[in-house]
């Protein structure tokens, strides 16, 4: 038996210079038939000792197995020429066991699964030979014989279907072993693009291109924008430049397009970063957080308020705010702040006068100051929002109209009190001297002084009537104080038919204004009217009516007392006064206590001689 096992491992070499591939290489199969010494183990099939055989259970029949493998792992994927089987043989029974072997299949596979592996063969119909040899000029890493018996299935006359034992010897598996050689010595080099280095054990051409190549010899490149196994896989078109992708990978050797990432540029950038590669980040300020471009990263909806420029990267210019940097701050924020690039408001406070987030109200009337919380001065006319500034009511001045005149009156106190008020005191309302006035002044301010001759002629003018009234009209304007007046006749020549009128008007304590009108004295009329106006500060006036003055009275007095100075209006009526008397006296007494001089104005007489006597008392 040994001698027979050496003849034929012998002849097996001699008729091949292909390496052996499977001796001694782990093996595996479905069952083992049991025996007490593991006389059936998988690996006795590649022992290269053909007296010892591998045996699985029986198939077929009652059998719960109806298929059986056994398979070898080359170690590595090698370029195989062919496989050879040794099948159990008994003496006198040739024919079952080639019936038990018949409809067995040959696959190759490199991961060792029936369902990617290459068929080598498959046997049918006829019964196959003991000592099997196939040519299988392929490459792969796993070598699997498989048998079956398939209930309800109809098999040849000569199958045996009925306890089938498998019974592999030997299995020789020849090949290269050296990786990237062909021819029967294994020693050529397989072009170099070929499929895990590995070519046709006999012509050269490869079972399959790497990556990237194509052609029987893989030595093409993939077409532009093609890459991969077999060439069947697209560039993404995202390499920057529109630059072409690596033919073997697929990836973009220089670099991605603005907006992709990935080793293939084939992922777009995710939100909130752009550019190459993407490995730039958004600004975060685009409008509704709406994410930027993934190219340029412009915020194509518009920036939040507060940013802007493409990428609403850059704050407002100082002194801008809100959408589009549009609106301009109010540039009364506290210290000279600039306001809120986003919403406009002074963040510490506003400028003295002025109020609201955003500084742009004015303080409401009556207060300044920083957050509108000063009260102007009651006494200020208008006070300025900002520091309490004032234009003050007549009696006050200062800053702030706190400081009440001194020697002064009015608005700001800006008129001087009169130098002729005692003590240069006088009302900080409208001037009035408090208490009396110097020597040699009078009026309600003191600001006149008494004329040193007591009698002055009036002069004589006869007006032209308005409307057809009256020949004329008098206005007199007496400003004094509190006065005596009294009338004196005066005597007249018999036919000068002028007349004398004397008034002599005493200094009282107070001043006011009052004014006498005389008028319509007419040389043939017996009725003429003489008024006396009396006007108070509050613009009060009196009346008096002289009439009827008669020609041959010589002497005529009349006395007029207690002239009320409030706002009433009354009438004294003097009658028979003869225009020829040459003196005529009129006395009047305990006038307004508030009157400072008197004016007489003596208007329509004709050939009149009059007189105005004025003492100061």
């Amino acid at each position: 038996m040994e001698f027979i096992n050496i003849i034929y491992l012998t002849i097996l070499v001699l008729s091949t210079a292909y390496d052996d591939l499977s001796k001694n290489k782990h093996a595996t199969q479905s069952t083992t038939f049991l025996s007490p010494t593991d006389a059936f183990v998988a690996s006795n099939a590649v022992d290269r000792d053909i007296t010892t055989c591998m045996r699985a259970d029986p198939i077929g029949g009652t059998s719960p197995y109806k298929t059986v493998w056994w398979r070898v792992d080359l170690g590595g994927v090698y370029n195989i020429y062919s496989v050879n089987i040794k099948f159990k043989n008994y003496t006198g029974y040739e024919i079952r066991q080639r019936g038990r072997l018949a409809g067995f299949s040959l696959f190759v596979s490199r991961n060792g699964s029936l369902d990617s592996s290459i068929l080598c063969y498959k046997d049918g119909p006829q019964l196959p030979p003991l000592n099997f040899t196939k040519t299988c000029i392929t490459s792969g890493r796993y070598v699997i014989f498989y048998n079956e018996r398939l209930n309800g299935v109809t098999y040849p006359e000569e199958y045996q279907t009925v306890v089938v034992y498998t019974e592999l010897c030997e299995v020789i598996v020849q090949g290269c072993e050296t990786s990237g050689v062909y021819g029967e010595n294994c020693e050529q080099q397989c072009p170099p693009n070929c499929k895990n280095n590995i070519c046709h054990i006999q012509n050269r051409t490869c079972f399959g291109c790497a990556s990237g190549w194509n052609g029987t010899t893989c030595n093409t490149e993939c077409t532009a924008g093609w890459y991969g196994l077999d060439c069947k896989q697209q560039c993404s078109g995202n390499c920057k430049e529109n630059a072409v992708c690596n033919h073997v990978t697929g990836q973009c050797d220089g670099d991605c397009a603005a907006g992709w990432t990935g080793s293939e540029c084939n992922k777009e950038c995710e939100d909130g970063t752009y550019g190459n590669n993407c490995v730039h980040n958004c600004s975060g300020n685009c409008l509704n957080d709406s994410p930027c471009n993934r190219q340029n990263g412009h915020c194509e909806g518009g920036c939040k308020p507060g940013f802007t420029y493409a990428l609403c990267n850059k704050q407002c210019l100082s002194g801008f705010y809100g959408n589009k940097c549009e609106q301009i701050c109010s540039g009364r924020c506290l210290n000279k702040l600039v306001c809120d690039h986003i919403d406009g408001t002074c963040t510490e406070g506003c400028e003295a006068g002025y109020m609201d987030k955003l500084c742009n109200t004015s303080c409401r009337d009556g207060y300044y100051g920083k957050n509108c919380s000063n009260v102007c001065s009651s006494n200020c006319r208008t006070c300025k929002h900002t520091d309490g500034t004032c234009s003050c009511y007549a009696g006050w001045r200062g800053p702030n109209c706190t400081i009440a005149c001194s020697k002064s009156y009015g608005e700001n106190c800006q008129y001087l009190c009169s130098p002729f008020c005692i003590n240069q005191t006088c009302d900080p309302l409208n001037g009035t001297c408090l208490t009396r006035c110097k020597d040699k002044s009078y009026g309600d301010k003191c600001i006149a002084e008494i004329r040193e001759d007591h009698e002055s002629p009036v002069s004589n003018s006869i007006p032209e009537a308005v409307g057809g009234t009256l020949g004329a009209c008098v206005l007199l304007i007496v400003f004094a104080a509190l006065f005596w007046m009294r009338r004196k006749k005066a005597c007249m020549s018999g036919k000068t038919r002028s007349l004398y009128a004397k008034v002599e008007i005493r200094r009282t304590e107070d001043s006011t204004y009052q004014q006498l009108n005389i008028s319509g004295l007419e040389n043939e009329n017996a009725n003429q009217l003489q008024d006396i106006s009396y006007i108070e500060p509050n613009n009060t006036y009196q009346q008096l009516d002289v009439s009827e003055l008669e020609n041959e009275n010589a002497n005529q007095q009349q006395i007029i007392s207690e002239v009320e100075p409030n706002n009433t209006y009354q009438q004294l009526n003097v009658s028979e006064l003869d225009p020829s008397n040459a003196y005529q006296q009129l006395n009047v007494t305990e006038s307004n206590p508030v009157n400072t001089y008197q004016q007489l104005y003596v208007l329509g007489t004709d050939n009149v001689n009059q007189q105005q006597d004025i003492y100061q008392n």
